[in-house]
């Protein structure tokens, strides 16, 4: 078991600090070693990392001084082609100079082989933090949080669909809850259970989903900086294990029409001098108000889109309940327990921007003291396609700021026109159809 594995529950900013100076001088002496490698990984606004490898000596001073990297990963698209060079992206694709990355050694997790992955920030030349990457994103929000004296805990499920060489899912049937039926997942998910193991993340629950070859596994809830974090190291385990069996794991929204992969998101709330904050209050109401105007958040490409809009459990009606899983936001949870699930994101939405988008609302609920309307009462609906989401941006601005309004306009923007230059299978049959 690793020495970094995860607490759970909440954990303020100043909490990770102190374990991530702890963890570095633990991870200095493993880096000692001859032979270790030190995987550095960046979130970036797709939710994946864009990562540097180092050898020797290089990786333990990487822990004082940082180590660079091409300042682009946070304007680029999914194929890694800059963005356009306007307003807060123009310093990230002109010149395409460094950022430095700042391993936050809390987050450490062996890879096997060796090697070490840690997950980082990123900063200008000047120290200064670089104002587009998904963690700082998600961490002003827990600072202007923790202004109010409230620390969150989160967790968050994403679904992944295996297939084989073929394309088709490892299941011909959906699964859920079964035991019978899943053999043909059982071998690639004993090293998948191994891997997460041994890599220290803290599985709490897995198990099999209601599409062919989907299945889901659960981290324990933990800071909102860890969930984000590990959620993603999750995803490059499962891949690189899935990969080792020939078999490709997809965190597509919508592998198909009337399918989802879904990347719910639990959270409740802490206060710092001890008492029982409402999450039924400001908050709730707060998301509930602005959940529209961030649907480019929670659905950031053209195929999120097909998940809202055709599968079921992914409700596009904005209303709140209690245990109700038809319900965009459920109440999950009895007591000291209880805990809201938001249910608008797909597997394919970054992580770190979606948990601070949901913080931002939640905040702007408590400071305007809102009131939630009453369970089962629709407050309206999510946006249904990319453009509309993308008209709905100058409210993200309000929320989140104009640099990540104006990343996230540029990317949705992106998406919309590579899909109008693309030619498809539907498009194909609809013409045959036309023949």
């Amino acid at each position: 078991m690793t020495p970094f594995a995860r607490p759970g529950g909440p954990r303020s900013l100043a909490a990770r600090r102190a374990a991530a100076s702890a963890g570095a001088s633990v991870l200095r002496g493993v880096l000692a070693e001859d032979g270790a490698r030190l995987l550095l990984l960046v979130p970036d606004p797709h939710a994946r990392f864009a990562a540097v490898e180092l050898a020797g000596p290089f990786a333990a001073s990487a822990l004082d001084d940082g180590y660079g990297v091409c300042s682009y990963v946070f304007a680029w698209t999914p194929s890694r082609d800059p963005l356009p060079a306007s307003g807060a992206l123009g310093g990230y694709v002109e010149g395409f100079g460094d950022l430095r990355m700042r391993p936050d050694a809390a987050t450490a997790v062996p890879l096997g082989d060796r090697t070490w992955a840690v997950v980082c920030d990123a900063e200008w030349p000047t120290g200064e933090a670089a104002e587009l990457a998904p963690r700082e994103v998600l961490r002003g929000q827990l600072a202007a949080l923790e202004g109010l004296g409230l620390v969150p805990s989160v967790g968050i499920e994403h679904e992944v669909v295996f297939s084989g060489a073929s394309g088709a899912p490892l299941t011909a049937h959906g699964v859920d809850y079964a035991v019978g039926g899943t053999e043909s997942l059982a071998p690639l998910l004993a090293d998948v259970r191994l891997a997460l193991d041994e890599a220290g993340l803290g599985v709490e629950s897995a198990r099999a989903e209601c599409h062919p070859g989907q299945y889901e596994i659960v981290l324990r809830h933990r800071d909102a900086l860890a969930a984000c974090d590990d959620v993603l190291l999750q995803q490059l385990i499962v891949r690189r294990v899935a990969a080792r069996h020939s078999v490709t794991a997809s965190y597509l929204a919508a592998p198909a029409a009337g399918q989802g992969n879904s990347g719910h998101v639990h959270l409740s709330l802490s206060a710092m001098d001890g008492s029982a904050p409402d999450l039924l209050g400001g908050f709730l109401a707060g998301v509930l108000r602005e959940a529209r105007a961030l649907t480019a958040v929670w659905a950031p490409t053209w195929n999120s889109y097909v998940r809202l809009r055709t599968a079921p459990f992914s409700p596009r009606e904005v209303r709140w309940g209690h245990d109700d899983r038809t319900a965009a936001v459920r109440v999950a949870g009895f007591g000291g327990n209880r805990r809201l699930e938001f249910r608008f994101p797909g597997a394919d939405a970054q992580p770190h921007l979606v948990v601070a988008a949901l913080l931002a609302a939640g905040q702007s609920g408590l400071e305007e003291g809102l009131a939630p309307p009453e369970p089962g009462v629709p407050v309206g609906t999510l946006a249904g396609s990319p453009w509309e989401a993308l008209s709905l941006v100058d409210r993200v601005a309000e929320l989140l700021g104009t640099d990540v309004a104006a990343q996230l306009a540029a990317s949705l923007t992106e998406e919309i026109e590579s899909g109008l230059e693309t030619v498809t299978d539907w498009q194909r049959r609809r013409g045959a159809l036309r023949s």
